[in-house]
């Protein structure tokens, strides 16, 4: 069996640190595509606009193909590494993390900032409620009448909500069903024969 959850933010969540007179306020955020992040990023950007520095990093995706780390003008790998670092370590996808920084007149080095960006974005995760969820397969099942029962008494075999539902002549419902279990299920609504399926 292949692992079919994947952990994720469940509402936003910020955390702090501070460090020689430098502030890092640090936003987590549950994201789902491109769009989101961009529209936190711009707020983030008008609330805290005498910020110096705007790093982030995002994971998206159930098998965490898609990702970025942003420096914002820091040195190379001290803002945006650090805080995909701790996506990773907490094994989280859908989510943007930004960290802004205000300058506090010392130099921090490179270590030091890479440890301040990695601190406040760990802190941003603590304070963060971690969810579960699955991955997914969505089918669409068309039949005639006379097999609903049929299809009903399966769909209660795996306990799942039909979805959709279209009850007629030709009937039609949609379903989610979690990958590990969709082949079986698909096999199951496949020996009805009557039962036409569409994968979604």
């Amino acid at each position: 069996m292949f692992d079919d959850t994947y952990k994720t933010l469940a509402a936003p969540s910020e955390g702090l640190y501070k460090e020689k007179g430098s502030k890092f306020l640090a936003f987590a955020y549950p994201v789902h595509n491109l769009d989101e992040i961009k529209a936190h990023l711009e707020q983030l950007r008008k609330d805290y606009f005498d910020a110096r520095h705007h790093c982030y990093a995002y994971i998206l995706g159930p098998r965490k193909d898609a990702f970025r780390a942003n420096d914002d003008g820091e040195p190379s790998g001290t803002g945006g590494r650090p805080i995909h670092g701790q996506l990773l370590s907490a094994d989280l996808t859908d989510t943007l993390i930004v960290v802004v920084r205000y300058f506090g007149g010392i130099l921090l080095g490179a270590s030091g900032l890479a440890n301040a960006y990695k601190t406040a974005a760990r802190d941003a995760i603590d304070h963060a409620t971690i969810i579960e969820k699955t991955i997914d397969a969505r089918y669409r099942f068309l039949f005639a009448y006379e097999a609903m029962n049929d299809v009903m008494r399966i769909l209660k075999e795996f306990d799942l909500k039909p979805e959709n539902q279209q009850f007629d002549l030709d009937c039609s419902l949609e379903v989610s069903v979690r990958q590990s279990l969709s082949v079986r299920l698909y096999d199951r609504i496949a020996d009805l024969r009557t039962v036409k399926i569409e994968v979604l």
